[in-house]
């Protein structure tokens, strides 16, 4: 039994229900007035019973289900491989980065391991014996040539002794060749975000090329001693007769990035262990995504980076405006000129040359050279930058590079593949983040990467030179695939779905094959680790859990005529639930509860990929309904910009229509919903509450938006606030601070305008530093319920974010919404019973 302290608080039910609660079983009585009558008195007893039935929860089940969570929390994750050829033979080497979470620590525990793949992938490969852990790394990176390998340990910054030195490591296969011990007085911690993140090996593996954060400004410091300077004697703040001050506040790029500085380019040159950083940025440039150009026959090296400028173009505002997973922010690709390797020094006798290569597109990152050295290609979401939107439909260019100049003339940008307006041979359009360091086949012109297909991820594999598409991953199956590396003709993926968490599976890919059918040119191996053991319960909840891609019509699509085409197509829902038992003869089949679950966003996506929340709600005994409303990224780039300008109105008909399927289909009972949802999922969540007050038994919602007129002025994307109002006029319409008529229409649209209609308690579930949805948007909207009566259970994680990601805060998250869910469908079941007796009566 896990040694848990009881959490969950079990006060009495004060929950109001309406007679018109009772009205949806579909029962009808003589007359409305004796119906009325009738109903009033039951909604009386159900009030009563849920208050009884509030001590159901008991100590033992709650800790029954936590002891289930820590089974699922204890399946690791796979973050990472590279794949390199071996010292003998064809035989291959695979190294493996992965992942557990440490709830006592409160940490994720990472790990590498090991495989030896002998030959062709028909044939054995064998595991290393142990894996071992990456006790304070933050970043692993190797080689081009696999021969040695950076390890990046950022270590913590102490309160008392102040901020601590970066440590960077260049390992062999058997022994420690360097460690560089970086001052912080230089730069602060490398950084692993995995979007300003940027680690780069020179070719003859010299040099290493990195982002990390400008060195902290000077404090002034006051007292006695308030004269002396930072360098002088007792002034890292240890003298008794003087104290730091906090100096001038600076902006920052929002959620997740509080405190941390600007993100710049430092080079390291392994041999003498010298560190410096790269000249020549303008200071109001932020840097990322750092890599080293080929060098050109005239022996120059230049760096490329992704910049972007402190102020955001498309919303015409000063201010720097949140980063995390806003696709948005204008951005392009520089070089910088006359870095030249025989001058790579931190006594720069030059001035480096900053040049722009991507004037004539509004977005552009992920850079990455081809194998040749003649082609820089790279994403782009300009399509978002456009439209104000967060995420949208991205697209694939080039410039060519010019290899043997040591100049750059103006490049010229050209389309590999664009932007998809609506599914087309069904080809929904690029969903990539990000482009592996060498995402190459052997050939030289095929790239590859993950995407998502509709509600799947996918590998796809692009055919530079004339954009040609085509997937890798099977396309037979709807399990989630990720691709990890790259080496030749051999490719490492990731693959899962609700019922199978991640396992590796090695590529190799067959010439002979490839001009009848590229998706069967791959043979595939699953490499099993024969030491990864599932409990007991796991193991039976997995094997009994199914799933299903439902295709949900859209509503109302023939009283729409300004949709556009790919708006009118249909949209997606993933149906999880426990295998049907066999029943005996005149046996009925009880539909388990439905959690419709709802992703934020709005321009995110639910994948049949793995999720440990869904395993765990689904082994509860719950069936899970996740929909991809019109809005979620995969489904083609009319559908997505559909939503925007219609928040609030448009994905709330869509998740109404997609429960009104599953049920129409016989799959849940319309009497024992709930709705689950985080960010603009709990946006949806608590409308649909208010809008549809009598579809649901109960709602949890974490940091929800609850009040965009409130979350405009305290939010780091307040530009979220306009498109989602006023779509893509938003863009133009963006005031710091917004005008009174702006305020009207966010608080019109939101949640907190029908929070007077809801009937059914709530769980909140709120990030103390939340700096998305401040958590003020949250209380507000507790406090009105409350004031009507409403039972709502509020848990504050004073320090998590936005996501709620931290382990400990994750897990005593889902726990509490098992058991919440738990609670209020089984008073649920019993008012069932109760009503059909008093019916019968």
């Amino acid at each position: 039994m896990v040694a848990i302290s009881f959490l969950l608080s079990l006060p009495g039910c004060c929950c109001c229900f309406s007679s018109s609660c009772s009205s949806s079983l579909g029962f009808c009585l003589r007359s409305k007035k004796a119906r009325q009558i009738h109903m009033d008195s039951l909604a009386t007893k159900r009030i009563s019973a849920k208050t009884r039935l509030a001590s159901m929860v008991s100590e033992q089940e709650f800790n029954l289900q936590a002891d289930l969570l820590q089974e699922f929390y204890m399946i690791p994750s796979i973050d990472k491989s590279w794949i390199f050829p071996s010292c003998t033979g064809n035989n291959m080497e695979m190294v493996v980065e992965m992942s557990q979470l440490n709830l006592l620590a409160n940490t994720k525990r990472k790990y590498m391991s090991s495989v030896h793949i002998s030959g062709a992938v028909e044939e054995d490969y064998s595991w290393s014996p142990f894996p071992f852990e990456l006790t304070g790394v933050s970043l692993v990176v190797p080689s081009w040539s696999g021969e040695r390998l950076l390890i990046v340990r950022n270590g913590e910054n102490n309160a008392k002794n102040g901020p601590s030195h970066v440590r960077l490591e260049i390992w062999s296969s058997t022994l420690l060749l360097k460690e560089i011990i970086v001052e912080p007085s230089l730069h602060g911690p490398v950084y692993t975000d995995g979007w300003f993140e940027g680690v780069s090996w020179s070719q003859d593996e010299a040099y290493i090329a990195y982002i990390a954060e400008e060195p902290a400004p000077a404090r002034p410091t006051f007292g006695k001693t308030c004269l002396k300077s930072e360098g002088s004697s007792n002034s890292n703040g240890n003298d008794p007769g003087s104290w730091k001050g906090q100096g001038d506040w600076q902006d920052d790029w929002g959620e997740g990035y509080t405190g941390k500085r600007r993100p710049m380019p430092f080079i390291c040159d392994i041999n003498s262990g010298v560190v410096w950083k790269v000249e020549g940025i303008p200071d109001d440039l932020s840097a990322g995504q750092v890599i080293w150009a080929p060098p050109s026959g005239e022996g120059t090296q230049m760096l490329v980076f992704v910049g972007w400028s402190c102020n955001s173009g498309n919303f015409l505002t000063k201010r720097k405006l949140g980063m995390k997973y806003c696709y948005n922010r204008p951005c392009a690709l520089f070089a910088l000129e006359s870095t030249q390797a025989s001058k790579i020094s931190p006594k720069y006798d030059f001035v480096p040359v900053l040049k722009m290569l991507t004037e004539s597109i509004s977005s552009a990152f992920s850079p990455c050279f081809s194998p040749d050295g003649k082609l820089l290609v790279f994403l782009s979401a300009k399509a978002a930058v456009d439209s104000g939107a967060h995420c949208a439909t991205n697209s694939l260019h080039y410039l060519e590079w010019p290899i043997n100049k040591s100049t750059l003339s103006k490049p010229v940008v050209k389309d590999v593949v664009p932007v998809i307006m609506r599914p087309e041979g069904g080809f929904p359009g690029l969903y990539c983040s990000h482009l592996l360091t060498s995402p190459w086949l052997s050939d030289g012109r095929t790239l590859l990467l993950t995407s998502i297909w509709f509600s799947m991820g996918t590998i796809l594999a692009i055919d530079i030179e004339s954009g040609k598409l085509l997937r890798v991953s099977p396309s037979s199956e709807s399990s989630s695939w990720r691709l990890l590396s790259v080496h030749k003709t051999w490719i490492v993926a990731a693959v899962s779905s609700p019922n199978k968490p991640s396992s590796l599976m090695l590529g190799k890919f067959s010439t002979k094959n490839s001009a009848a059918d590229f998706c069967k040119a791959w043979n595939w191996l699953n490499i099993l680790d024969p030491w990864l053991q599932f409990s007991d319960q796991v193991k039976a909840a997995l094997s009994n859990m199914t799933y299903d891609i439902l295709k949900i019509p859209v509503p109302n699509v023939e009283c729409n005529t300004q949709l556009a085409e790919g708006a009118k197509q249909h949209f997606e829902a993933i149906f999880v639930s426990s295998v049907i038992p066999k029943l005996s003869k005149g046996e009925v089949y009880e539909k388990p509860p439905l959690i419709v679950v709802l992703h934020g966003g709005p321009h995110s996506v639910s994948t049949t990929a793995f999720s440990r929340a869904t395993a765990f709600l689904t082994a509860l005994g719950f069936n899970l309904l996740l929909v991809n409303y019109r809005g979620s990224i995969g489904y083609g780039e009319e559908a997505l910009q559909s939503l925007s300008g219609h928040f609030g109105s448009q994905d709330v008909a869509d998740v109404l229509a997609a429960l009104d399927f599953v049920i129409g289909e016989g799959l849940a009972d319309s009497r024992s919903c709930a709705v689950l949802g985080g960010s603009h999922g709990g946006f949806l969540a608590t409308h649909l509450i208010g809008q549809a007050p009598d579809r649901f038994v109960t709602a949890v919602v974490q940091n929800p938006v609850c009040n965009i007129s409130l979350m405009v002025g305290i939010s780091d994307i307040p530009d979220w606030c306009y498109v989602g109002s006023f779509g893509m006029d938003g863009c133009n319409m963006y005031h710091d601070p917004p005008s009174l008529d702006d305020i009207n229409s966010f608080y019109e649209i939101s949640p907190i305008a029908h929070v007077s209609k809801v009937k059914v308690p709530s769980l909140f579930l709120l990030g103390g530093k939340d700096c998305r949805v401040p958590i003020a948007n949250g209380i507000q909207y507790v406090q009105a319920l409350r004031s009507h009566g409403l039972e709502v259970k509020v848990i504050v994680f004073p320090d998590d974010t936005h996501a709620i990601d931290r382990p400990q805060s994750d897990f005593e998250s889902y726990l509490n919404i098992g058991v919440w869910f738990k609670r209020f469908f089984q008073a649920e079941a019993k008012n069932k019973t109760t009503l059909l007796c008093g019916l019968r009566q």
